[in-house]
């Protein structure tokens, strides 16, 4: 793949966490079989992409042993691909990258924008795939408590443009390159809602975004029952669906989703609105 994936439209990247502790479907697609059957099931429902992960990056998670991760990520990896499945790979690690790309894995998508192994930015240069740089500030375990800022905005472009610097000095191009906001790593609600309405600054970075907002505890929080109760991390999907389709239409290159049907509906949905906008546009306001 020479740069990043491109349809026309906003992309629709699944979720596929192999893992027994995220946050919202951990251990669920642990087994193999059942991983590469979702996985599969995912590309049918219109998933570009399948991103499998096997270190989960809640808060408060600890990280698996390298070996560990491996396992659980190469054999899914190598199972969708056989399938046809256009993957990723969710990894802060640069062997772990090394090896779901000699698998199949056409892009490497790092929580960490390289920060967590100084392996990494070389290591995807080498390997000439894409690669998303995500905002971050350090491992889950503490994470939180690092969500402090002037301006989130401002301070979190300024944070990704260093990340496109390293990135590009290490040598890769930025054809090949997608940025990602971060929400929920070191951010409150707040932040959160923050860096959404500030889309605009952040694609004045010049790069494509990815927006993973799926299911997270701002969208819970948001929809709280009267006592104060979020909503269940399952019932979260309509509310994900709607950031979906704000964010495809402010210009989002990419959305990181758990229920792939409801996005890749949202998505159909604004990209009809921004064509009739467009022809609206040049037809003076009138049709």
């Amino acid at each position: 793949m020479e740069g990043l994936p491109e349809t026309g439209r906003c992309l629709v990247m699944g979720i596929l966490n192999v893992t027994p502790d995220s946050f919202s479907d951990g251990g669920v697609w642990l087994a193999e079989e059942a991983a590469v059957a979702h996985g599969i099931a995912m590309a049918r429902q219109g998933a570009d992409l399948v991103d499998v992960g096997g270190e989960s990056t809640r808060p408060g998670a600890a990280r698996p042993h390298q070996d560990d991760e491996l396992a659980r990520v190469v054999p899914v990896i190598a199972a969708l691909t056989r399938a046809g499945v256009n993957v990723t790979v969710d990894t802060m690690r640069s062997r772990v990258a090394r090896e779901a790309v000699a698998a199949g894995a056409v892009a490497v998508n790092d929580v960490s924008g390289g920060l967590a192994d100084e392996a990494m930015l070389s290591t995807v240069a080498e390997l000439e795939v894409p690669y998303i740089a995500m905002h971050w500030r350090g491992h889950s375990t503490d994470m939180q408590q690092r969500a402090t800022y002037g301006d989130v905005v401002e301070d979190v472009a300024t944070e990704l443009a260093d990340r496109v610097e390293a990135a590009t000095r290490a040598g890769i191009p930025t054809q090949r390159l997608a940025l990602d906001p971060g929400l929920g790593f070191a951010k409150t609600p707040e932040h959160n809602w923050a860096l959404l309405a500030g889309m605009e600054v952040l694609l004045s970075l010049g790069q494509p975004l990815l927006i993973g907002a799926s299911r997270k505890a701002f969208l819970g929080a948001l929809l709280a029952d009267p006592k104060g109760q979020p909503r269940p991390t399952p019932e979260r999907d309509d509310a994900t669906a709607a950031v979906s389709a704000l964010a495809a239409v402010c210009g989002a290159w990419c959305l990181r989703v758990h229920d792939v049907r409801r996005s890749v509906d949202a998505v159909s949905v604004a990209s009809r609105w921004m064509k009739e906008t467009a022809l609206a546009g040049q037809d003076g306001g009138g049709r």
